[in-house]
């Protein structure tokens, strides 16, 4: 069988695209097709690391699992991580090759298209469907000439359209048919179908809407999505819509509290999906200053922009809370970096060259350098706690007689090494490392949260586990609402795969 693909494009930003990318690559995963995502392009500081070594954006990794396949920087072949509101570094094939303004970067997208749809190719012949993602609106006519991402990857990939809109925000019918009405007719002819998305109330109560859209249209609305709220799945990119930031209650008496401060230039924020949902932690997302008591641990993420944010905490009045405060502190990546005596910039890796003064919290001085340090990596704590993540971090830090490691580092993308990673200080109130996705394994988890109450029960899921569940629960919601049979008619043609048989993946 040859290779098909089919692309889901939206109508508009966070209509849902990477969540149906996810849902019909399970689908087609758990009727034995060996499946795959892929996205041109995507805007993130929510990034991964491959087993290769490589950087790629977590949605793309997020819809590999529910494929059931190892991610690969193929399925996302550029990732812009913004780091300014104009401008982001530049990530190709998994490997930073620079930074550049938007103006820019979208002068001439040539190069980087071709990268990219050498990518798409290799995803073709490696897998029965690719299914493809694209990105914001398909239908903005300013951007169409230097858009890749949208109807020039359908092109590319011989693959049929279908618009993905959100009827919970309002004008679906102007959403799709005004799409229709704005794109070109080459454009218009690869779409086969539509998907509703996030529905609330009674079904039978739009069944005139959809009338409308097929009769005006001659396209078949494939189905009409209620919005959930028991499933859990990685956001793409930013925290969760519902998520709660300087949320009005205070510590909870019998929880374990935990503060995480919301950085500007926030990364890899699912770092903490864990213990958000951990039903023994009471988490409290955190912008503004306020009093600190109650909480048992504080929390500084990972940032794409580490001098920016730092100079953010102290403008807000952020740096006196954070010296004073009694509990156990973890920074991440850029957090850990802020947390030491100095961070450097000679080269003026983020901006301007120059030198900021961090909170003095750990005895280490961190370096920023060009080359991005991208790593799968595992280890152990002292006591022997196993540890593994991944690293993404263009600094090097440097420890002082006062730190100690924190973490005994024992392999980088599958090559043995005998190295350290992070500081402590001599009580370990304070810690930091830079490995990312410490609190999906549950030896980490555990032992962390026992240190902050020694009434804690341990919860020995391991989050792959509740994301395998989440995935099954994510394709049964979808496939109860699809037409199936005629998604499966429009992705592999009247056949259903050329009479081939699936291939287990």
């Amino acid at each position: 069988m040859s290779s098909k693909a089919i692309a889901f494009l939206g109508t508009g930003s966070d209509v849902g695209k990477s969540i149906v990318v996810t849902a019909i690559g399970r689908i087609f995963r758990n009727m034995g097709y060996s499946v795959a995502p892929y996205k041109a392009q995507n805007m993130s500081n929510n990034s991964y690391v491959t087993l290769e070594g490589g950087e790629m954006g977590r949605a793309q990794v997020v819809q590999a699992e529910a494929c059931g396949v190892e991610p690969h920087t193929d399925m996302n072949p550029v990732l812009l991580k913004p780091n300014t509101d104009i401008g982001a570094q530049v990530v190709l094939q998994g490997k930073a090759i620079g930074h550049a303004l938007a103006a820019d970067y979208f002068k001439d997208t040539s190069k980087i298209r071709e990268s990219a749809f050498q990518s798409l190719e290799k995803q073709k012949a490696t897998y029965d469907l690719v299914v493809i993602e694209g990105a914001g609106s398909c239908g903005e006519v300013n951007l169409r000439s230097r858009d890749f991402v949208n109807f020039e990857t359908a092109h590319a990939a011989d693959a049929p359209v279908i618009l993905v809109a959100d009827i919970d925000r309002g004008g679906v019918f102007a959403q799709l048919i005004g799409t229709l009405q704005v794109i070109s007719e080459t454009d218009r002819k690869r779409v086969a179908g539509f998907i509703i998305n996030k529905f609330r109330g009674d079904p039978s109560l739009f069944d005139d809407g959809i009338h409308y859209l097929e009769k005006e249209t001659g396209l078949p609305v494939l189905g009409l999505i209620p919005y959930y709220r028991n499933i859990e799945i990685d956001s793409e990119d930013g925290l969760p819509l519902e998520t709660g930031i300087d949320p009005p209650e205070l510590p909870m008496p019998g929880k374990i509290n935990i503060a995480c401060i919301r950085l500007p230039h926030i990364s890899n924020f699912t770092d903490f999906n864990p213990l958000i949902r951990n039903l023994s932690v009471r988490f409290h997302y955190l912008s503004k200053p306020r009093n600190l008591d109650g909480y048992d641990a504080l929390l500084i993420p990972g940032t794409k922009n580490v001098r920016f944010d730092l100079q953010w905490l102290k403008d807000e009045g952020w740096e006196q809370p954070i010296k004073s405060f009694h509990g156990q502190i973890l920074g991440i990546c850029g957090g850990y970096q802020m947390l030491g005596r100095v961070i450097q910039d000679p080269l003026g890796v983020e901006g301007e060259p120059g030198d900021s003064t961090g909170f003095g919290l750990l005895d280490v001085e961190t370096v920023l350098e060009k080359e991005k340090i991208l790593s799968r990596s595992q280890g152990e704590l002292g006591d022997g706690t196993a540890i593994d993540g991944y690293e993404i971090h263009m600094g090097r830090t440097t420890l002082g007689p006062s730190a100690a490691p924190m973490i005994m580092v024992q392999s980088r993308n599958r090559v043995a090494e005998s190295d350290s990673d992070g500081a402590v200080s001599n009580d370990w109130k304070v810690m930091g490392s830079y490995f990312h996705g410490l609190f999906d394994f549950p030896d980490f988890r555990n032992a962390y949260l026992k240190r902050l109450s020694a009434d804690y029960q341990e919860d020995i899921q391991a989050a792959a586990v509740f994301k395998e569940s989440q995935y099954d629960l994510l394709a049964r919601h979808f496939e109860k609402h699809l037409d199936m049979e005629k998604l499966k008619e429009i992705a592999f043609g009247k056949s259903g795969g050329s009479g081939s048989t699936p291939t287990c993946a």
